[in-house]
């Protein structure tokens, strides 16, 4: 009881006090017998305007830059929110070393800022818990257990630049939630989800990690999931001479059974295999990065989006219940000018092919490519201002494209 009368008054006091450092616990707190409370933060505001070109005439497929209601005509868009990182509060309880095992609980409470729908008199913004684990490291290396960002494609999106900015502007119906980054755009969103990891100790810089996870559905035909999402990463991180360096390799399997009552290829399997890889470089205030993937049965969203099928048309397998071919890149290169400025840009593509057996019907989406623009200016250690320009063009099959000229302005607060 006494202990969690400490914790209380803990995570009371925790939430009053001034913060001083960004991206790391700003304080911690003593308890009893030597627990700690720690906690951290970031809140995001962004203004983003866009204009869209219409939906190319024709059946096809949606594009992720208009679908919702503006498809007919020339979208143009303004608004207030969050940037591809939704605002977070996160709380750390760290247990006293025992047997030379360091365990910790982490909580992470993602909120949007802005009305899902749009209404004055909607004042009910999504909050998301994407964070909720427990890890335990010792000698052996790190056991993590509970709702964690997945490894497959993990660190492409960790390490582009606009995770803390705001990068492609989607359409209107993702208005009560996050901007793209480059979500589609030159990897695909990884997710948070379930899972039971295990990460070996640090060799020499390289570290290797295996995730058993829940899995996802890969079709809309998807009919049950009766077998476990097996995700790895092996991934280096050192000084080599000047040059800070990182580097990672990530692989991703899973299999699930199609409906019985499946228009196409009943009862047979749908699987889903990737690969992604990427590194980055950095020296005298210069950081190149690139990262990409590869696989069957991901998708051109979010990996695995087999419920996205009735949105943005068949993209994770076709019309023949096969699996679609996916691939992908991002090239970036930032440059600190000044302690306080840092200016960078990136280009990023998502694509699929067709498969040779396919069926004729809409058009689909064969390419989705954006290029960011940034500047960045700190004004202290924990407040931060934004400025991006941004490209976005989606190709169909049939070669209609669709073009998006988008501007975000932001700030951000890091404890």
């Amino acid at each position: 009881m006494k202990k969690s009368i400490v914790l209380t008054l803990g995570l009371f006091v925790a939430m009053l006090l001034t913060v001083s450092r960004p991206c790391s616990a700003a304080f911690v707190i003593g308890g009893e017998n030597g627990w700690q409370l720690s906690t951290d933060g970031i809140v995001d505001v962004f203004a983003t305007y866009a204009t869209t070109t219409r939906l190319p005439t024709g059946p096809r497929s949606l594009s992720l830059l208009s679908f919702g209601g503006t498809e007919g005509t020339q979208d143009q868009r303004f608004g207030v929110g969050v940037g591809l990182l939704p605002s977070v509060i996160a709380f750390n309880v760290k247990a006293p070393t025992t047997m030379g095992v360091d365990s910790a609980v982490r909580v992470g409470i993602y909120p949007n800022i802005q009305n899902n729908s749009g209404q004055r008199f909607d004042t009910s913004p999504s909050v998301d818990f994407r964070e909720f684990f427990y890890t335990a490291k010792g000698a052996y290396g790190e056991l993590l257990a509970g709702r964690a960002l997945n490894l497959y494609q993990g660190k492409n999106i960790l390490n582009d630049m606009t995770l803390l900015t705001a990068g492609t502007i989607p359409s209107n119906a993702f208005r009560g939630g996050t901007t793209l980054g480059h979500i589609g755009y030159g990897y695909l969103y990884t997710n948070f989800g379930p899972q039971i990891r295990y990460t070996t100790p640090d060799m020499a810089g390289v570290k290797v990690a295996l995730e058993i996870a829940e899995p996802y559905k890969i079709s809309s035909d998807t009919s049950k999931t009766n077998s476990p999402r097996i995700e790895t990463e092996i991934s280096y991180a050192g000084i080599i001479g000047p040059v800070a360096t990182q580097a990672w390799l990530s692989g991703l399997y899973q299999v699930a059974p199609r409906s019985d009552t499946a228009a196409a290829r009943p009862g047979k399997d749908n699987q889903s295999i990737g690969g992604a890889a990427g590194a980055t470089v950095g020296f005298s205030g210069l950081n190149l990065m690139g990262s990409g993937y590869v696989g069957r049965g991901l998708g051109m969203l979010s990996v695995q989006d087999g419920t996205l099928d009735a949105l943005l048309g068949n993209t994770a397998v076709d019309a023949n219940g096969k699996e679609r071919l996916a691939y992908g890149y991002l090239l970036q290169a930032t440059y600190q000018l000044t302690p306080s400025f840092k200016l960078g840009a990136n280009y990023g593509t998502s694509r699929q092919e067709k498969n040779d057996t396919e069926p004729a019907g809409p058009s689909i989406v064969k390419n989705q490519e954006s290029a960011v623009f940034m500047a960045a200016y700190n004004l202290n250690k924990f407040t931060q201002f934004v400025a991006e320009y941004i490209y976005a063009q989606n190709t169909w099959m049939d070669g209609a494209k669709q073009h998006s000229n988008q501007f975000a302005l932001g700030t951000m607060f890091y404890w």
